[in-house]
Protein backbone atom coordinates (compact mmCIF):
# COMPACT_ATOMS: atom_id res chain seq x y z
CA UNK A 1 0.00 0.00 0.00
CA UNK A 2 1.45 3.40 -0.97
CA UNK A 3 1.63 5.85 1.95
CA UNK A 4 -0.33 9.09 1.70
CA UNK A 5 1.52 12.30 2.50
CA UNK A 6 -0.13 15.27 4.18
CA UNK A 7 1.53 18.53 5.19
CA UNK A 8 0.53 19.83 8.59
CA UNK A 9 -1.51 23.02 8.80
CA UNK A 10 0.82 25.92 9.66
CA UNK A 11 -2.02 28.31 10.55
CA UNK A 12 -1.89 27.46 14.24
CA UNK A 13 -2.80 29.80 17.07
CA UNK A 14 0.46 31.16 18.48
CA UNK A 15 1.35 29.97 21.97
CA UNK A 16 -1.31 27.21 22.13
CA UNK A 17 -0.10 23.93 23.62
CA UNK A 18 -1.37 20.37 23.25
CA UNK A 19 -0.41 17.26 25.19
CA UNK A 20 -0.35 13.90 23.40
CA UNK A 21 -0.57 11.15 26.02
CA UNK A 22 0.95 7.88 24.81
CA UNK A 23 -0.22 4.63 26.44
CA UNK A 24 -0.71 2.20 23.59
CA UNK A 25 -0.61 3.70 20.09
CA UNK A 26 3.20 3.84 20.27
CA UNK A 27 3.64 4.90 16.65
CA UNK A 28 3.75 7.81 14.21
CA UNK A 29 1.79 6.24 11.33
CA UNK A 30 -2.02 6.41 11.50
CA UNK A 31 -2.05 8.18 14.85
CA UNK A 32 -5.02 10.59 14.73
CA UNK A 33 -4.40 11.88 18.26
CA UNK A 34 -0.81 12.87 17.41
CA UNK A 35 -1.85 14.30 14.04
CA UNK A 36 -4.59 16.44 15.61
CA UNK A 37 -2.31 17.73 18.38
CA UNK A 38 0.36 18.59 15.82
CA UNK A 39 -2.02 20.26 13.34
CA UNK A 40 -3.70 22.57 15.82
CA UNK A 41 -0.94 23.69 18.21
CA UNK A 42 2.25 25.73 18.39
CA UNK A 43 3.73 23.42 21.04
CA UNK A 44 3.15 19.71 21.59
CA UNK A 45 4.13 17.75 24.68
CA UNK A 46 4.47 14.03 23.76
CA UNK A 47 4.21 12.26 27.14
CA UNK A 48 4.56 8.75 28.48
CA UNK A 49 4.02 8.12 32.20
CA UNK A 50 5.86 5.22 33.84
CA UNK A 51 3.37 3.71 36.25
CA UNK A 52 5.37 2.13 39.12
CA UNK A 53 2.63 -0.46 39.58
CA UNK A 54 3.28 -1.69 36.04
CA UNK A 55 7.03 -1.13 35.75
CA UNK A 56 8.78 -1.45 39.13
CA UNK A 57 10.30 -4.84 40.10
CA UNK A 58 8.21 -7.03 42.38
CA UNK A 59 10.43 -9.60 44.15
CA UNK A 60 7.32 -11.51 45.34
CA UNK A 61 6.06 -12.26 41.80
CA UNK A 62 6.45 -15.81 40.44
CA UNK A 63 8.66 -14.61 37.57
CA UNK A 64 11.03 -11.65 37.02
CA UNK A 65 8.98 -8.50 36.41
CA UNK A 66 6.64 -6.11 38.13
CA UNK A 67 3.39 -6.73 39.98
CA UNK A 68 1.50 -6.80 36.67
CA UNK A 69 3.94 -7.70 33.89
CA UNK A 70 6.78 -10.13 33.22
CA UNK A 71 10.19 -8.83 32.25
CA UNK A 72 9.82 -9.76 28.55
CA UNK A 73 6.81 -7.47 28.11
CA UNK A 74 8.47 -4.64 30.06
CA UNK A 75 11.54 -4.96 27.82
CA UNK A 76 9.33 -4.93 24.72
CA UNK A 77 7.57 -1.79 25.97
CA UNK A 78 10.87 0.01 26.70
CA UNK A 79 12.17 -0.87 23.22
CA UNK A 80 8.93 0.47 21.74
CA UNK A 81 9.27 3.73 23.69
CA UNK A 82 12.91 4.15 22.65
CA UNK A 83 11.92 3.66 19.00
CA UNK A 84 9.07 6.18 19.35
CA UNK A 85 11.47 8.69 20.90
CA UNK A 86 13.86 8.31 17.94
CA UNK A 87 11.01 8.82 15.47
CA UNK A 88 9.80 11.94 17.30
CA UNK A 89 13.33 13.37 17.32
CA UNK A 90 13.48 13.01 13.52
CA UNK A 91 10.31 15.13 13.40
CA UNK A 92 11.73 17.87 15.64
CA UNK A 93 10.28 16.65 18.93
CA UNK A 94 11.05 14.06 21.64
CA UNK A 95 9.27 11.74 24.07
CA UNK A 96 8.88 13.15 27.57
CA UNK A 97 9.05 10.43 30.22
CA UNK A 98 7.67 11.03 33.72
CA UNK A 99 7.10 8.65 36.60
CA UNK A 100 4.15 8.32 38.98
CA UNK A 101 0.45 7.55 39.23
CA UNK A 102 -0.75 8.48 35.71
CA UNK A 103 -3.79 10.62 36.56
CA UNK A 104 -1.85 12.63 39.17
CA UNK A 105 1.06 13.22 36.76
CA UNK A 106 -1.30 14.16 33.91
CA UNK A 107 -3.28 16.68 35.94
CA UNK A 108 -0.08 18.35 37.17
CA UNK A 109 1.21 18.56 33.58
CA UNK A 110 -2.05 20.09 32.33
CA UNK A 111 -1.83 22.74 35.04
CA UNK A 112 1.85 23.66 34.81
CA UNK A 113 2.21 23.53 31.03
CA UNK A 114 -0.94 25.58 30.38
CA UNK A 115 -2.24 22.89 28.01
CA UNK A 116 -5.32 23.79 25.95
CA UNK A 117 -5.86 20.34 24.38
CA UNK A 118 -5.15 16.82 25.60
CA UNK A 119 -5.13 14.08 22.95
CA UNK A 120 -5.00 10.33 23.54
CA UNK A 121 -6.16 7.19 21.78
CA UNK A 122 -9.49 5.80 23.01
CA UNK A 123 -9.07 2.61 25.02
CA UNK A 124 -11.76 0.09 25.98
CA UNK A 125 -9.81 -1.67 28.78
CA UNK A 126 -11.53 -1.15 32.15
CA UNK A 127 -8.28 0.19 33.67
CA UNK A 128 -7.99 2.92 31.03
CA UNK A 129 -11.72 3.63 31.00
CA UNK A 130 -11.53 4.55 34.71
CA UNK A 131 -8.30 6.51 34.23
CA UNK A 132 -9.60 8.37 31.18
CA UNK A 133 -12.77 9.38 32.98
CA UNK A 134 -10.67 11.02 35.71
CA UNK A 135 -8.72 13.01 33.12
CA UNK A 136 -11.83 13.93 31.12
CA UNK A 137 -13.59 15.17 34.26
CA UNK A 138 -10.63 17.35 35.23
CA UNK A 139 -10.26 18.67 31.65
CA UNK A 140 -13.96 19.53 31.50
CA UNK A 141 -13.78 21.55 34.71
CA UNK A 142 -10.56 23.26 33.58
CA UNK A 143 -11.89 24.13 30.10
CA UNK A 144 -9.36 21.90 28.33
CA UNK A 145 -10.37 20.27 25.04
CA UNK A 146 -10.19 16.46 24.96
CA UNK A 147 -9.60 14.61 21.68
CA UNK A 148 -9.76 10.81 22.08
CA UNK A 149 -10.22 9.08 18.70
CA UNK A 150 -10.85 5.37 18.11
CA UNK A 151 -7.71 4.10 16.37
CA UNK A 152 -6.58 1.04 18.34
CA UNK A 153 -9.38 -0.98 16.73
CA UNK A 154 -11.06 -1.11 13.32
CA UNK A 155 -14.48 -0.33 14.82
CA UNK A 156 -15.81 1.46 17.85
CA UNK A 157 -17.19 -1.40 19.98
CA UNK A 158 -19.92 0.91 21.31
CA UNK A 159 -21.24 1.40 17.75
CA UNK A 160 -21.51 -2.37 17.16
CA UNK A 161 -23.30 -2.85 20.48
CA UNK A 162 -25.72 -0.03 19.70
CA UNK A 163 -26.51 -1.63 16.31
CA UNK A 164 -27.32 -4.84 18.17
CA UNK A 165 -29.89 -3.22 20.45
CA UNK A 166 -27.49 -2.51 23.30
CA UNK A 167 -26.08 -6.04 23.60
CA UNK A 168 -22.75 -7.33 22.28
CA UNK A 169 -23.01 -10.01 19.55
CA UNK A 170 -21.95 -13.34 21.05
CA UNK A 171 -20.92 -15.15 17.86
CA UNK A 172 -18.30 -14.23 15.29
CA UNK A 173 -20.73 -14.52 12.39
CA UNK A 174 -23.30 -12.22 14.01
CA UNK A 175 -20.49 -9.76 14.70
CA UNK A 176 -19.45 -9.80 11.02
CA UNK A 177 -23.01 -9.12 9.86
CA UNK A 178 -23.32 -6.14 12.20
CA UNK A 179 -19.87 -4.72 11.55
CA UNK A 180 -19.73 -4.68 7.77
CA UNK A 181 -16.87 -2.66 6.28
CA UNK A 182 -15.15 -0.05 8.49
CA UNK A 183 -16.34 3.48 7.66
CA UNK A 184 -12.78 4.76 7.15
CA UNK A 185 -11.61 1.81 4.99
CA UNK A 186 -12.01 3.51 1.59
CA UNK A 187 -10.11 6.66 2.62
CA UNK A 188 -6.31 6.98 2.68
CA UNK A 189 -4.82 6.89 6.17
CA UNK A 190 -2.24 9.45 7.27
CA UNK A 191 0.84 7.28 7.58
CA UNK A 192 3.56 9.95 7.72
CA UNK A 193 3.96 13.33 9.40
CA UNK A 194 6.32 15.94 7.96
CA UNK A 195 7.00 17.43 11.41
CA UNK A 196 5.72 17.75 14.95
CA UNK A 197 5.69 21.16 16.70
CA UNK A 198 8.44 21.65 19.28
CA UNK A 199 8.09 20.81 22.94
CA UNK A 200 7.19 23.84 25.07
CA UNK A 201 8.64 24.87 28.41
CA UNK A 202 8.55 21.90 30.81
CA UNK A 203 8.61 24.18 33.89
CA UNK A 204 9.78 22.43 37.07
CA UNK A 205 9.43 18.87 35.77
CA UNK A 206 12.46 16.59 35.75
CA UNK A 207 12.07 14.87 32.40
CA UNK A 208 13.92 11.58 31.97
CA UNK A 209 14.99 9.59 28.93
CA UNK A 210 13.38 6.23 28.22
CA UNK A 211 14.88 4.12 31.03
CA UNK A 212 16.72 0.83 30.62
CA UNK A 213 15.73 -2.33 32.46
CA UNK A 214 18.79 -1.85 34.68
CA UNK A 215 17.73 1.72 35.52
CA UNK A 216 14.32 0.38 36.56
CA UNK A 217 16.05 -2.02 38.96
CA UNK A 218 16.03 -5.27 36.96
CA UNK A 219 18.91 -7.72 36.93
CA UNK A 220 19.19 -9.75 33.74
CA UNK A 221 19.88 -13.48 34.09
CA UNK A 222 22.48 -14.21 31.40
CA UNK A 223 21.55 -17.90 31.40
CA UNK A 224 17.98 -17.35 30.20
CA UNK A 225 17.07 -17.26 26.54
CA UNK A 226 15.64 -13.86 25.58
CA UNK A 227 12.62 -13.25 23.39
CA UNK A 228 13.73 -12.87 19.75
CA UNK A 229 11.05 -10.23 19.17
CA UNK A 230 12.17 -6.59 19.46
CA UNK A 231 9.68 -3.86 20.27
CA UNK A 232 8.89 -0.70 18.31
CA UNK A 233 7.14 0.76 15.29
CA UNK A 234 10.22 0.37 13.06
CA UNK A 235 10.35 -3.37 13.73
CA UNK A 236 6.56 -3.65 13.35
CA UNK A 237 6.64 -2.06 9.89
CA UNK A 238 9.65 -4.19 8.88
CA UNK A 239 7.78 -7.35 9.92
CA UNK A 240 4.67 -6.15 8.11
CA UNK A 241 6.63 -5.56 4.88
CA UNK A 242 8.26 -8.97 5.22
CA UNK A 243 4.90 -10.70 5.69
CA UNK A 244 3.22 -8.81 2.84
CA UNK A 245 6.10 -9.50 0.42
CA UNK A 246 4.91 -13.11 0.13
CA UNK A 247 1.55 -12.38 -1.46
CA UNK A 248 0.74 -16.05 -2.01
CA UNK A 249 1.26 -16.79 1.72
CA UNK A 250 -0.96 -13.82 2.67
CA UNK A 251 -3.68 -14.88 0.20
CA UNK A 252 -3.66 -18.53 1.36
CA UNK A 253 -3.26 -17.93 5.10
CA UNK A 254 -5.67 -20.23 6.92
CA UNK A 255 -5.97 -20.32 10.69
CA UNK A 256 -6.09 -22.59 12.67
CA UNK A 257 -3.66 -24.36 10.31
CA UNK A 258 0.02 -23.79 10.89
CA UNK A 259 2.79 -25.54 12.79
CA UNK A 260 2.82 -24.80 16.54
CA UNK A 261 6.27 -26.38 16.86
CA UNK A 262 7.92 -24.02 14.34
CA UNK A 263 10.12 -21.74 16.41
CA UNK A 264 13.08 -20.85 14.17
CA UNK A 265 10.65 -19.32 11.67
CA UNK A 266 7.20 -19.08 13.31
CA UNK A 267 4.22 -20.07 11.16
CA UNK A 268 2.41 -16.75 11.72
CA UNK A 269 3.20 -13.04 11.26
CA UNK A 270 4.05 -12.52 15.00
CA UNK A 271 2.48 -9.06 14.67
CA UNK A 272 0.24 -9.54 17.74
CA UNK A 273 2.61 -7.82 20.23
CA UNK A 274 2.94 -4.85 17.86
CA UNK A 275 -0.85 -4.59 17.59
CA UNK A 276 -1.17 -4.91 21.38
CA UNK A 277 1.11 -1.90 22.01
CA UNK A 278 -0.12 -0.05 18.95
CA UNK A 279 3.36 -0.07 17.33
CA UNK A 280 1.39 -1.23 14.29
CA UNK A 281 -1.97 0.29 13.41
CA UNK A 282 -4.61 -2.40 12.95
CA UNK A 283 -6.30 -0.08 10.45
CA UNK A 284 -3.13 0.24 8.35
CA UNK A 285 -2.62 -3.55 8.53
CA UNK A 286 -6.23 -4.04 7.38
CA UNK A 287 -5.81 -1.70 4.39
CA UNK A 288 -2.51 -3.36 3.40
CA UNK A 289 -4.13 -6.80 3.44
CA UNK A 290 -7.07 -5.56 1.38
CA UNK A 291 -4.58 -4.18 -1.18
CA UNK A 292 -2.93 -7.61 -1.45
CA UNK A 293 -6.32 -9.30 -1.90
CA UNK A 294 -7.15 -6.94 -4.80
CA UNK A 295 -4.07 -8.15 -6.67
CA UNK A 296 -4.44 -11.93 -6.35
CA UNK A 297 -6.81 -14.32 -8.12
CA UNK A 298 -8.22 -15.86 -4.94
CA UNK A 299 -7.72 -15.59 -1.22
CA UNK A 300 -9.05 -17.09 1.99
CA UNK A 301 -11.89 -15.35 3.84
CA UNK A 302 -12.90 -14.75 7.46
CA UNK A 303 -12.81 -16.43 9.89
CA UNK A 304 -9.61 -18.17 8.73
CA UNK A 305 -7.91 -15.40 6.67
CA UNK A 306 -5.50 -12.76 7.98
CA UNK A 307 -8.26 -10.14 7.75
CA UNK A 308 -10.36 -12.68 9.63
CA UNK A 309 -7.79 -12.64 12.45
CA UNK A 310 -8.08 -8.88 12.76
CA UNK A 311 -11.85 -9.28 12.91
CA UNK A 312 -11.54 -11.91 15.67
CA UNK A 313 -9.66 -9.25 17.62
CA UNK A 314 -12.54 -6.83 17.03
CA UNK A 315 -15.07 -9.46 18.08
CA UNK A 316 -13.38 -10.04 21.44
CA UNK A 317 -12.93 -6.30 22.00
CA UNK A 318 -16.64 -5.76 21.38
CA UNK A 319 -17.88 -8.60 23.61
CA UNK A 320 -15.44 -7.61 26.37
CA UNK A 321 -16.53 -3.97 26.24
CA UNK A 322 -20.23 -4.88 26.46
CA UNK A 323 -20.04 -7.64 29.11
CA UNK A 324 -19.82 -6.73 32.82
CA UNK A 325 -17.28 -8.92 34.70
CA UNK A 326 -15.95 -10.27 31.40
CA UNK A 327 -12.71 -11.24 33.16
CA UNK A 328 -14.43 -13.36 35.82
CA UNK A 329 -16.61 -16.46 36.06
CA UNK A 330 -18.67 -15.09 38.94
CA UNK A 331 -21.13 -12.42 37.84
CA UNK A 332 -20.38 -12.96 34.13
CA UNK A 333 -23.67 -13.69 32.34
CA UNK A 334 -22.03 -15.26 29.29
CA UNK A 335 -19.80 -17.60 31.32
CA UNK A 336 -20.75 -21.16 32.33
CA UNK A 337 -20.49 -21.61 36.09
CA UNK A 338 -18.16 -24.58 36.57
CA UNK A 339 -16.84 -26.04 39.88
CA UNK A 340 -13.16 -25.87 38.98
CA UNK A 341 -10.68 -27.50 41.36
CA UNK A 342 -8.31 -25.42 43.46
CA UNK A 343 -4.84 -26.99 43.63
CA UNK A 344 -1.83 -24.69 44.01
CA UNK A 345 0.67 -27.53 43.52
CA UNK A 346 -0.79 -28.56 40.17
CA UNK A 347 -1.03 -24.91 39.10
CA UNK A 348 2.66 -24.36 39.96
CA UNK A 349 3.64 -27.53 38.06
CA UNK A 350 1.84 -26.24 34.96
CA UNK A 351 3.17 -22.69 35.29
CA UNK A 352 6.76 -23.82 35.94
CA UNK A 353 6.88 -26.47 33.17
CA UNK A 354 6.90 -29.44 35.58
CA UNK A 355 3.83 -31.40 34.41
CA UNK A 356 5.90 -34.33 33.13
CA UNK A 357 4.38 -33.92 29.66
CA UNK A 358 7.24 -32.60 27.46
CA UNK A 359 4.95 -31.03 24.83
CA UNK A 360 3.11 -29.03 27.51
CA UNK A 361 6.27 -28.14 29.44
CA UNK A 362 8.18 -27.02 26.33
CA UNK A 363 5.34 -24.62 25.47
CA UNK A 364 5.38 -23.20 28.99
CA UNK A 365 9.17 -22.69 28.80
CA UNK A 366 8.74 -20.85 25.49
CA UNK A 367 6.08 -18.69 27.14
CA UNK A 368 8.37 -17.83 30.06
CA UNK A 369 11.46 -17.15 27.92
CA UNK A 370 9.98 -15.65 24.74
CA UNK A 371 6.69 -14.24 25.98
CA UNK A 372 5.06 -15.70 22.89
CA UNK A 373 3.97 -19.03 21.43
CA UNK A 374 1.87 -20.17 18.45
CA UNK A 375 -1.91 -20.02 18.92
CA UNK A 376 -2.27 -23.82 18.74
CA UNK A 377 0.38 -24.17 21.44
CA UNK A 378 -1.67 -21.78 23.59
CA UNK A 379 -4.74 -23.92 22.93
CA UNK A 380 -2.93 -27.06 24.13
CA UNK A 381 -1.69 -25.70 27.46
CA UNK A 382 -4.98 -23.90 28.18
CA UNK A 383 -7.00 -27.06 27.52
CA UNK A 384 -4.57 -29.11 29.65
CA UNK A 385 -4.93 -26.74 32.62
CA UNK A 386 -8.72 -26.54 32.49
CA UNK A 387 -11.14 -29.02 30.90
CA UNK A 388 -8.56 -31.45 29.50
CA UNK A 389 -6.52 -32.72 32.43
CA UNK A 390 -6.06 -30.63 35.59
CA UNK A 391 -9.56 -29.10 35.85
CA UNK A 392 -8.17 -25.86 37.31
CA UNK A 393 -9.86 -22.47 36.96
CA UNK A 394 -9.35 -20.62 33.67
CA UNK A 395 -8.82 -17.40 35.65
CA UNK A 396 -5.60 -18.90 37.10
CA UNK A 397 -4.28 -19.66 33.62
CA UNK A 398 -5.42 -16.27 32.36
CA UNK A 399 -3.34 -14.61 35.09
CA UNK A 400 -0.20 -16.49 34.04
CA UNK A 401 -0.70 -15.59 30.36
CA UNK A 402 -1.54 -11.99 31.29
CA UNK A 403 1.78 -11.68 33.07
CA UNK A 404 4.10 -13.52 30.70
CA UNK A 405 2.82 -12.84 27.17
CA UNK A 406 4.35 -9.87 25.34
CA UNK A 407 1.09 -9.65 23.36
CA UNK A 408 -1.12 -9.92 26.46
CA UNK A 409 -4.32 -8.04 25.68
CA UNK A 410 -7.12 -7.79 28.25
CA UNK A 411 -10.05 -8.50 25.91
CA UNK A 412 -8.35 -11.17 23.78
CA UNK A 413 -6.67 -13.01 26.64
CA UNK A 414 -9.88 -13.28 28.67
CA UNK A 415 -11.90 -14.13 25.55
CA UNK A 416 -9.56 -16.95 24.58
CA UNK A 417 -9.53 -18.45 28.07
CA UNK A 418 -13.34 -18.37 28.18
CA UNK A 419 -13.33 -20.11 24.80
CA UNK A 420 -10.64 -22.73 25.47
CA UNK A 421 -12.07 -23.72 28.86
CA UNK A 422 -15.50 -24.17 27.19
CA UNK A 423 -16.87 -21.55 29.58
CA UNK A 424 -18.23 -19.43 26.72
CA UNK A 425 -18.33 -19.16 22.90
CA UNK A 426 -17.23 -22.81 22.34
CA UNK A 427 -19.01 -25.70 24.08
CA UNK A 428 -17.65 -28.97 22.63
CA UNK A 429 -15.88 -29.95 25.84
CA UNK A 430 -15.40 -33.55 24.66
CA UNK A 431 -12.84 -32.33 22.11
CA UNK A 432 -9.58 -32.38 24.05
CA UNK A 433 -6.02 -31.75 22.88
CA UNK A 434 -3.82 -34.76 23.63
CA UNK A 435 -0.64 -33.69 25.46
CA UNK A 436 1.25 -36.53 23.77
CA UNK A 437 -0.09 -37.05 20.23
CA UNK A 438 -1.01 -33.50 19.14
CA UNK A 439 2.54 -32.14 18.99
CA UNK A 440 3.81 -35.35 17.40
CA UNK A 441 1.70 -34.66 14.29
CA UNK A 442 3.80 -31.57 13.54
CA UNK A 443 7.17 -32.51 15.01
CA UNK A 444 7.66 -36.29 15.18
CA UNK A 445 11.35 -35.95 16.01
CA UNK A 446 10.64 -33.61 18.93
CA UNK A 447 13.00 -30.77 17.89
CA UNK A 448 10.79 -28.17 19.60
CA UNK A 449 10.92 -30.14 22.87
CA UNK A 450 14.68 -30.64 22.58
CA UNK A 451 15.20 -26.90 22.14
CA UNK A 452 13.08 -25.69 25.06
CA UNK A 453 13.71 -28.71 27.34
CA UNK A 454 17.41 -29.49 26.77
CA UNK A 455 17.33 -32.10 29.57
CA UNK A 456 15.47 -34.27 27.03
CA UNK A 457 17.72 -33.48 24.05
CA UNK A 458 19.20 -37.01 23.90
CA UNK A 459 15.93 -38.88 24.46
CA UNK A 460 15.12 -41.08 21.40
CA UNK A 461 12.24 -39.80 19.31
CA UNK A 462 10.17 -42.90 20.19
CA UNK A 463 10.00 -41.65 23.80
CA UNK A 464 10.40 -37.87 23.51
CA UNK A 465 6.66 -37.20 24.00
CA UNK A 466 6.23 -39.88 26.70
CA UNK A 467 9.66 -40.26 28.33
CA UNK A 468 8.26 -42.12 31.36
CA UNK A 469 7.63 -45.09 29.03
CA UNK A 470 11.34 -45.33 28.13
CA UNK A 471 13.17 -48.31 29.66
CA UNK A 472 15.64 -47.34 32.40
CA UNK A 473 18.57 -48.28 30.14
CA UNK A 474 17.32 -45.76 27.55
CA UNK A 475 16.87 -43.09 30.23
CA UNK A 476 20.42 -43.71 31.47
CA UNK A 477 21.83 -43.42 27.97
CA UNK A 478 19.86 -40.17 27.43
CA UNK A 479 21.23 -38.86 30.78
CA UNK A 480 17.66 -38.16 31.90
CA UNK A 481 16.11 -40.31 34.61
CA UNK A 482 12.37 -39.71 34.86
CA UNK A 483 11.40 -38.76 38.38
CA UNK A 484 14.87 -37.35 39.06
CA UNK A 485 16.06 -35.25 36.12
CA UNK A 486 12.63 -34.66 34.61
CA UNK A 487 9.31 -35.14 36.45
CA UNK A 488 6.88 -37.99 36.13
CA UNK A 489 3.44 -36.98 34.74
CA UNK A 490 1.36 -35.14 37.36
CA UNK A 491 -1.76 -36.97 36.11
CA UNK A 492 -2.60 -39.85 33.80
CA UNK A 493 -4.07 -38.16 30.73
CA UNK A 494 -6.50 -41.00 29.97
CA UNK A 495 -8.13 -41.08 33.40
CA UNK A 496 -7.83 -37.32 34.03
CA UNK A 497 -9.47 -36.38 30.73
CA UNK A 498 -12.28 -38.88 31.39
CA UNK A 499 -12.86 -37.31 34.82
CA UNK A 500 -12.81 -33.79 33.29
CA UNK A 501 -15.47 -34.79 30.76
CA UNK A 502 -17.64 -36.17 33.54
CA UNK A 503 -17.35 -32.96 35.57
CA UNK A 504 -17.98 -30.74 32.54
CA UNK A 505 -21.08 -32.76 31.68
CA UNK A 506 -22.46 -32.34 35.21
CA UNK A 507 -21.67 -28.60 35.20
CA UNK A 508 -23.36 -28.09 31.83
CA UNK A 509 -26.42 -29.99 33.05
CA UNK A 510 -26.65 -27.73 36.12
CA UNK A 511 -26.31 -24.56 34.01
CA UNK A 512 -29.05 -25.81 31.70
CA UNK A 513 -31.35 -26.84 34.56
CA UNK A 514 -31.05 -23.43 36.23
CA UNK A 515 -31.26 -21.58 32.90
CA UNK A 516 -27.81 -20.06 33.39
CA UNK A 517 -28.68 -18.46 36.73
CA UNK A 518 -26.23 -20.44 38.87
CA UNK A 519 -25.26 -19.11 42.31
CA UNK A 520 -21.94 -19.57 44.12
CA UNK A 521 -23.71 -21.95 46.52
CA UNK A 522 -24.93 -24.03 43.57
CA UNK A 523 -21.35 -24.31 42.28
CA UNK A 524 -20.02 -25.27 45.75
CA UNK A 525 -22.73 -27.89 46.16
CA UNK A 526 -21.92 -29.42 42.77
CA UNK A 527 -18.19 -29.44 43.61
CA UNK A 528 -18.85 -31.38 46.83
CA UNK A 529 -21.01 -33.90 44.97
CA UNK A 530 -18.45 -34.36 42.20
CA UNK A 531 -15.66 -34.86 44.74
CA UNK A 532 -17.74 -37.50 46.58
CA UNK A 533 -18.60 -39.29 43.32
CA UNK A 534 -14.95 -39.17 42.26
CA UNK A 535 -13.85 -40.59 45.60
CA UNK A 536 -16.34 -43.45 45.38
CA UNK A 537 -15.24 -44.22 41.82
CA UNK A 538 -11.56 -44.29 42.86
CA UNK A 539 -12.34 -46.65 45.77
CA UNK A 540 -14.27 -48.87 43.38
CA UNK A 541 -11.30 -49.02 40.99
CA UNK A 542 -8.93 -49.98 43.80
CA UNK A 543 -11.37 -52.70 44.96
CA UNK A 544 -11.62 -54.14 41.43
CA UNK A 545 -7.82 -54.18 41.11
CA UNK A 546 -7.55 -56.13 44.41
CA UNK A 547 -10.05 -58.73 43.16
CA UNK A 548 -8.17 -59.13 39.87
CA UNK A 549 -4.82 -59.54 41.64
Amino acid sequence: MKPSFFLLNSNMPSGSASLIWFRKGLRIHDNPALEYASRTSAFVYPLFVIDPHYMEPDPKAFSPGSTRAGISRIRFLLESLADLDLSLKKLGSRLLVLKGEPSEVLIRCLKEWDVKKICFEYDTDPYYQALDNKIKNYASLAGIEVFSPVSHTLFNPADIIEKNGGRPPLSYQSFLKLAGEPSWASSPLLVELSSVPPVGDVASFEISQVPTLKELGYVQNDQEELTPFRGGESEALRRLRESLSDKEWVANFEKPKGDPSAYIKPATTVLSPYLKFGCLSSRYFYQCLKDVYKNVKRHTSPPVSLVGQLLWREFFYTVAFGTPNFDKMNGNKICKQIPWNDDDELLAAWREARTGYPWIDAIMVQLREWGWMHHLARHCVACFLTRGDLFLHWEKGRDVFERLLIDSDWAINNGNWLWLSCSSFFYQYNRIYSPTSFGKKYDPHGDYIRHFLPILKDMPKEYIYEPWTAPLSVQNKAKCIIGRDYPKPVVSHDSASKECRRKMGEAYALNKKLNGVVSEDDVKSLRRRLDEDGGQEARGRRQRQKLIS
